[in-house]
């Protein structure tokens, strides 16, 4: 899907850093229209308890198509308790053929804790290789700060906020106000 396709993808930066038994996924807050910022604290990242299991997501593109898509991963998770990742499947399965869904422009970072990973509407369910994932218009920025620093002795909520950090400064759609949510393995 081309870029010029997919206009939600400028306008946000989220990360997921899996280190020393923790996830952590965290957002920037701003919501921009083309060239203008609307918004600067929107709270991309959620957490989400179906049937008491407890699920981080971020996500990246239009908010309402993000959304409606966290629903329907609620809903299949309340059909696979506790099975992140098959719930992520049938989600990616289903935003790969159902009509609707087709349409939707947005993608995620999901974690249990223990598994991490990016469901796009290509029909992608990606974990990543090297503990660290990101999406949006600053994710490489962010994905790339990321990675340089898995090796030091940071731990995970550290990692992402630096990350974060470097995205902000060179991603004009990215801000520095973030919402950090990190969960246990």
């Amino acid at each position: 899907m081309a870029q010029d396709e997919f206009p939600g993808w400028h306008g946000t930066t989220i990360i997921g850093v899996r280190k020393g038994g923790q996830v952590v996924i965290a957002g920037d807050g701003q919501v921009s229209l083309g060239q203008t910022v609307i918004k600067g604290t929107a709270r991309k990242v959620r957490r989400l308890s179906p049937g008491g299991y407890d699920i981080v997501a971020g996500f990246a593109g239009s908010t309402a198509d993000a959304f409606a898509l966290l629903e329907r991963l609620e809903a299949k998770l309340e059909q696979t308790p506790g099975q992140l990742q098959r719930a992520a499947v049938e989600l990616a399965k289903d935003w790969r053929t159902d009509k609707y869904l087709q349409k939707l422009e947005a993608m995620l970072i999901v974690s249990d804790g223990r598994d991490l990973f990016v469901i796009t509407g290509a029909g992608d369910v990606l974990e990543p290789e090297h503990d660290v994932t990101a999406i949006g218009s600053g994710g490489n920025y962010a994905l790339a700060a990321g990675r340089a620093m898995m090796d030091r002795d940071l731990p995970a909520e550290e990692i992402a906020r630096r990350a974060m950090a470097i995205a902000a400064d060179i991603c004009v759609y990215t801000n520095g106000n973030l919402t950090v949510e990190t969960i246990e393995a």
